[in-house]
Parts: structure tokens; C-alpha cells; sequence
């Protein structure tokens, strides 16, 4: 088992979680944060620390597209181990359907 984020971090991208990680396997884009699902240790400490409840068991149904997502974009994204600021629109963005349609970015975070 492992933990990946979803859908509902796209352009609110909380980082509550990356400080409570025993193993530093987030990963900062510009508008996301992905959990790499090979370096996860399944503890589960960032589940509920995630506002927007974007994190979640990769046992859950619908989860396979998700895993290969953060897999993805782990590979392509700076570690993140401090907690910053979420981004602006957050608390707008929280729970808005179609974000990765709307709102995705591939590019990369600044990490740190």
C-alpha cells in the first residue's frame, strides 16, 4: 500500500503534509504536490493533515490512475520538505470539480 494525492490538491496545494513525512517522498509542482508511491513507507501521518483531504490509500477504488500520476510527476518534481504557503485560491479551489481539466500545471515547484 502506499498513499498518493489526488485531484482536490490542484490549485490549493496545502503542505501540511510534507512536514509530518518520516521520509521526505513529496514532491513540489507549480500548482500540485505528488507523493512518490515507491519512497512512501504507508505510515499514514499526512492523510489527515491534508485541509483539502486530497490524500488518500491507494487501496480506495480509483486510486490505479493516481499512483501512475504521482509516479509520473515525482520523477519530474523537486523534493518538498517545508511547509509553505497554500496558494492563493485555495480555499476557493477546495472541493471545485474538473481541476486537472481546468487548472493542472506540469511545471515544475520550486521545492525546498
Amino acid at each position: 500500500m502506499t498513499y498518493v494525492v489526488t485531484e482536490n490538491c490542484i490549485a490549493c496545494k496545502y503542505t501540511d503534509c510534507v512536514e509530518v513525512c518520516p521520509v521526505d517522498c513529496f514532491y513540489e509542482g507549480e500548482n500540485a504536490l505528488v507523493i512518490h508511491p515507491d519512497e512512501c513507507i504507508d505510515c499514514g501521518v499526512c492523510e489527515p493533515e491534508c485541509p483539502a483531504d486530497a490524500i488518500r490509500p491507494d487501496t480506495e477504488p480509483g486510486m490505479d490512475q493516481w499512483v501512475e500520476f504521482n509516479r509520473k510527476y515525482a520523477e519530474l518534481w523537486p523534493v518538498i520538505v517545508t511547509k509553505k504557503d497554500p496558494l492563493p485560491e485555495a480555499e476557493e479551489r477546495d472541493g471545485e470539480d474538473g481541476k486537472m481539466e481546468k487548472y493542472f500545471s506540469e511545471a515544475p515547484g520550486e521545492g525546498g
